[in-house]
């Protein structure tokens, strides 16, 4: 991280609200048109927006990354296109976004805080404006997770679990379940909000489903033979997405680890100490959003620190760290998986 970065990113942070404003006050003076075609619920709209545009983008800057920014611009501009919200409007907003950080941010900072802005919108136009299916047809049990998926997004809980203990009473192993079944359903249903097919309420009742019975295969998970090593996975503090990385344990507690599971939004402090109650041999650990992955290099910073944690190997993980394949040298992580079964593979790996 450049000295230049820091100050761009703690520039942005120390002066969000500021910023935020001027810049929609600046956009709708410009464009008046927009307080005709939104409305005072649609500029309030747009300033939460802007303040999660400079939030994500003083994250990219914190790790000098241009690429951490782009990627949250391609999600937005898929996510607001399906709200009807054209993409234009997006690339007019991020061009007021660049003014306004030149004019109020000093010097140099400013100067790369836009450069960071105007890269994103160059490329919005190759960006996608329609997400494929994580539905694929072709694999053993591609039937199976579009009937559980159908099941979950009709509400019917009880037929989704049925279908998968089903399965798994015919012989088809947890682990299966796991990567076809769980996995690719949940990559679904984000896909379904962010393209406005279903709502919160119902991308939410889905992941709870999906916990729900994952808890049911639990007995499954504590079986098999041990190999005497331990994880500990976790959530960084703020995310309180917990189901990604809920399943990379189970899938240590498959392969022979004792794991210990702290749910999300997990203070360092707690991390340390499970650290260290459990004589642990990896620390797993799960960002959902990029705006959590500062988050992550500080937890990363103070397990390091932690003279009783000097044995511990530590894995990242998570959409930024799928979407971004060297963040996890950034926060100073000795590897990554994109799934859980990398995640296994590369601990072994690191652990020799």
């Amino acid at each position: 991280m450049s000295t230049v970065s820091a100050a761009a990113s703690d520039a942005i942070l120390g002066r969000c609200a500021q910023l935020a404003e001027a810049l929609v006050a600046s956009q709708f003076a410009s464009h008046p048109e927009l307080a005709r075609r939104y409305g005072p619920a649609g500029r309030e709209k747009c300033l939460q927006d802007a303040l999660f545009h400079l939030a994500y983008l003083a994250e990219a800057l914190a790790f000098d990354n241009r690429a951490l920014f782009a990627d949250y611009v391609a999600w937005v501009k898929v996510m607001l296109g399906k709200r009807r919200v054209p993409a234009s409007d997006l690339a007019s907003h991020l061009e007021r976004t660049a003014q306004v950080l030149r004019e109020q941010l000093a010097g140099e900072a400013g100067a790369l805080a836009a450069d960071f802005v105007d890269a994103a919108v160059r490329a919005m136009p190759a960006m996608p404006e329609d997400l494929p299916t994580h539905m694929h047809e072709g694999k053993p049990l591609s039937l199976l997770a579009h009937q559980y998926e159908q099941a979950l997004l009709r509400g019917e809980r009880q037929a989704a679990s049925r279908l998968v203990i089903d399965a798994v009473g015919r012989g088809v192993p947890v682990r299966d379940i796991y990567l076809q079944i769980f996995q690719p359903t949940q990559y679904e249903i984000g896909r379904l909000w962010q393209v406005n097919d279903i709502g919160v309420a119902k991308e939410h009742f889905c992941t709870a489903a999906t916990q729900l019975v994952m808890s049911q295969l639990y007995e499954k998970l504590f079986s098999g033979d041990k190999i005497g090593r331990t994880l500990v996975a976790t959530c960084v503090s703020g995310d309180l997405h917990e189901l990604g990385a809920r399943m990379v344990a189970d899938f240590f507690e498959m392969a022979g680890w004792d794991t210990f599971y702290t749910g999300a939004n997990t203070p360092h402090a707690a991390v340390i100490e499970a650290l260290v109650e459990r004589n642990a041999d990896v620390l797993a650990v799960s960002a959902t959003i990029a705006y959590h992955v500062r988050q992550v290099q500080a937890l990363i910073a103070e397990v390091r620190k932690d003279p009783r944690c000097a044995r511990v190997t530590i894995l990242a993980g998570g959409y930024p760290f799928n979407s971004n394949p060297e963040l996890w040298r950034q926060v100073g992580a000795d590897g990554t998986g994109r799934d859980a079964q990398e995640a296994i593979a590369a601990a072994g790996r690191l652990l020799k």
